[in-house]
């Protein structure tokens, strides 16, 4: 049995990139992995560990295999007919195919042989006669399978950035990777595995902290990687280890304070340190008079420090910074950090202070030096179209008018700011604070910060009236704008974020309840493009493009892709009721006897199809004969009323509850009665008692959608 043991493999270069750094890690190990196991090394029971520092990335996976087990090969050599001649014996191109396969042994005139794990035969692959050979290719030895899974996942790294660099002894930058390459390691077990990678060959050495260990640290075996670093090297080597450590390091040195500490900062420090050592830091309380977003955001993106914040929540003069030096005297590292730091913070009082000498409504003219797009003009000619459109929507949903108009009119002012020039991510908020300083309304203030919402997914939504108004109109004059020129995402591009668009245009309708009908929207966002030439009616292509977003959004929700369709295939135009009506078809689905149900309605929808327009304009009752068809049209008469009150009311899974009650009704007709009578007026005068049943069975959703 060929040997089991631990491999690790480990590259080391120059200092990775920290927001790519846990990605990199995961593909890199992932990739290894899927390569030694297509290659069979790897045992049912195999383990990986993926690792990855700001100067390395690695892998160590336990009960790896030295040779690959044998495998059976099976190679179809050619048709029985060509493989005899006209007298039934092994043709002379059969015989040189074996003798060069090393098999001329196996030439027979029955074309059936056999040699230890050596075999010919005949089989058929379903349209001739084949000969085949099966044989045993002899497993890869660990040095070549290994040296393929690190070529292919060298390629396959999802790498933000290549560089090009000179290798070891070079002098042209040949080599490419995301950082420049030093040293390759490669053990299994006790052994070094002789693969190269960028120009290196491995050993059995890997590199210690850069200021706290040695460079040329050897590990004695590939069990022992993980602690010889922790141990000799002063390298946690471990992404989710480090973080952790950091996260007990912040909360310790926090006290009772709360850290402000999110994800993707969290992910970033851990990729800029080898072994985390939390320093605690203070500045200046005056520096507090500025919004403490600026501050936080200050500390965060330029120091990737974190800040704390008090039991009320508000910001304390205090700071949490995460050094790869351990040291018994941090009091310089401390003071470095915190006189970089004033400075930063100096900047931000700074542009918030000469910002609000400035009143928002002044700086709108400025958004006319700006261009929006140059097919859509300037961002003042957008802000123009923005309030319009606001002023349109806020009679839609009952929003005070002139807020909204005038909240649309500042709400990209602080674009021109110096703070958001600095700091983009805060544009809205800037815009609220600016607005509260000015005196303006606080409806006003607060549409400024939110009519961006939601930015993201689970991202909180626009909270009042006013807000949802302006939400809408940025959202929908975007989406009709860039249609009209005929913008569009295409697979995975989307350079202007329409799909986010229009989720959130569809989550404030949905989740606000605002009563508004969806060409409305269209229309109205499209008319304020009038006089812009480049733009091109497109409103239904718009609205195909929203219906499929919510198609996603639908799915999130848990809905079945025929549940879905049911409501969409209507194209309902109150997009706030969509959900209501999915759960309502939901509940349907699964009553007893909604599948027979569903299978007549389909039914009679590919009747009525099928039957062009034979049907007669009404119905006239004296024409029914009694019995089935008489007793449908009496079960729909009284449903009907009862259908259209329940759903004026919102009641759609009441509604289909009563539907449900008509399928001994309909049963009971396709039984006993044939639609298509050789009477062509019995005929017509069935199928429009048809098309009534199914205007009333469908009044909710179209639920033949839902029939297998």
């Amino acid at each position: 049995m060929t040997k089991l043991a631990t491999l690790a493999l480990e590259l080391c270069t120059e200092e990775l990139p920290p927001k790519a750094l846990k990605r990199l890690g995961e593909a890199f190990a992932g990739e290894i992995v899927v390569g030694l196991t297509n290659r069979g090394f790897l045992d049912a029971a195999s383990i990986a560990t993926p690792f990855a520092t700001p100067r390395r990335l690695a892998v160590t996976i336990t009960k790896v295999a030295a040779v690959a087990p044998d495998s059976e090969v099976i190679d179809r050599l050619m048709p029985v007919k060509v493989a005899r001649d006209a007298s039934g014996q092994p043709a002379e191109a059969f015989k040189r195919k074996l003798a060069a396969l090393g098999h001329a042994d196996l030439a027979t005139a029955t074309l059936e042989a056999e040699n230890g794990s050596e075999r010919i035969y005949v089989a058929s692959d379903g349209k001739a006669d084949y000969v085949y050979l099966r044989s045993l290719a002899k497993g890869a030895s660990l040095a070549r399978g290994l040296q393929e899974a690190l070529d292919a996942a060298l390629e396959q790294l999802p790498i933000p950035k290549t560089m090009s660099y000179a290798g070891v002894g070079g002098y042209y930058n040949d080599v490419k990777f995301v950082r420049p390459a030093h040293r390759l390691l490669a053990l299994h077990g006790a052994d070094v595995v002789g693969v190269i990678a960028l120009g290196l060959r491995a050993d059995r050495l890997t590199s210690g902290h850069r200021f706290l260990s040695r460079n040329d640290l050897p590990v004695a075996t590939a069990e022992a990687y993980e602690e010889t670093l922790r141990a000799e090297g002063k390298v946690i080597v471990s992404f989710a280890e480090r973080r952790a450590a950091i996260v007990t390091g912040l909360r310790r040195a926090a006290g009772e304070a709360t850290i402000i500490m999110p994800d993707a900062l969290l992910d970033e420090v851990t990729g800029l340190v080898e072994w985390p050592t939390v320093y605690e830091g203070v500045f200046d309380p005056a520096f507090l008079t500025v919004p403490q977003e600026c501050l936080i955001l200050t500390m965060q993106q330029n120091q990737k420090y974190f800040a704390l914040a008090g039991e009320d929540g508000k910001l304390i003069p205090r700071f949490l910074l995460v050094s790869n030096l351990e040291t018994s005297e941090p009091g310089a590292i401390i003071e470095g950090n915190a006189r970089v730091l004033r400075a930063r913070l100096a900047d931000a009082r700074f542009f918030f202070d000469q910002d609000r000498k400035i009143r928002l409504e002044a700086r709108v003219e400025k958004l006319a030096t700006i261009v929006y797009h140059n097919k859509l003009g300037t961002q003042g000619e957008r802000v123009a179209r923005l309030a319009a459109l606001s002023g349109v929507i806020a009679d839609m949903i009952s929003a005070h008018r002139e807020q909204s108009i005038r909240a649309a009119q500042l709400a990209k002012a602080d674009l021109t700011t110096d703070m958001v020039g600095e700091f983009p991510e805060l544009q809205g908020l800037m815009g609220r604070y600016y607005a509260e300083h000015d005196g303006e309304d606080p409806s006003v203030a607060a549409a400024i910060e939110q009519h961006y919402r939601p930015r993201f997914a689970g991202d909180a939504l626009p909270e009042g009236l006013v807000a949802q108004a302006v939400a809408l109109a940025d959202k929908l004059e975007t989406l009709a704008g860039m249609f009209g020129i005929g913008v569009q995402p295409t697979g995975d591009k989307d350079p202007f974020g329409l799909r986010r668009h229009a989720i959130g245009a569809i989550r404030v309708l949905v989740e606000k309840a605002l009563p508004v009908k969806l060409t409305d929207l269209v229309t109205a966002a499209f008319h304020t493009f009038e006089g812009v030439p480049a733009v091109q009616e497109a409103s239904t292509e718009l609205k195909n493009f929203i219906y499929e977003r919510l198609r996603v959004y639908l799915r999130v929700q848990g809905y079945l892709a025929n549940q879905i369709e049911a409501v969409l295939s209507q194209r309902p135009e109150r997009i706030d009721l969509v959900p209501v009506q999915a759960a309502a078809v939901k509940a349907f689905a699964a009553l007893a006897g909604a599948d027979a149900l569903a299978a007549a309605n389909k039914r009679i929808v590919n009747i009525l199809r099928k039957s062009g327009g034979d049907a007669a304009s009404t119905i006239d009752r004296s024409r029914l004969a009694d019995g089935a068809e008489h007793d449908l049209y009496v079960a729909f008469e009284k449903l009907e009323p009862i259908v259209d009150k329940l759903c004026a009311t919102g009641d759609f899974a009441g509604a289909l509850l009563a539907l449900a009650t008509a399928k001994p009704a309909v049963d009971r007709f396709f039984d006993d009665v044939l639609v298509m009578a050789d009477d062509p007026a019995v005929r017509a005068n069935r199928l429009a008692l048809l098309r009534s049943v199914a205007q009333t069975m469908n009044r909710v959703a179209d639920i033949s959608k839902l029939a297998a």
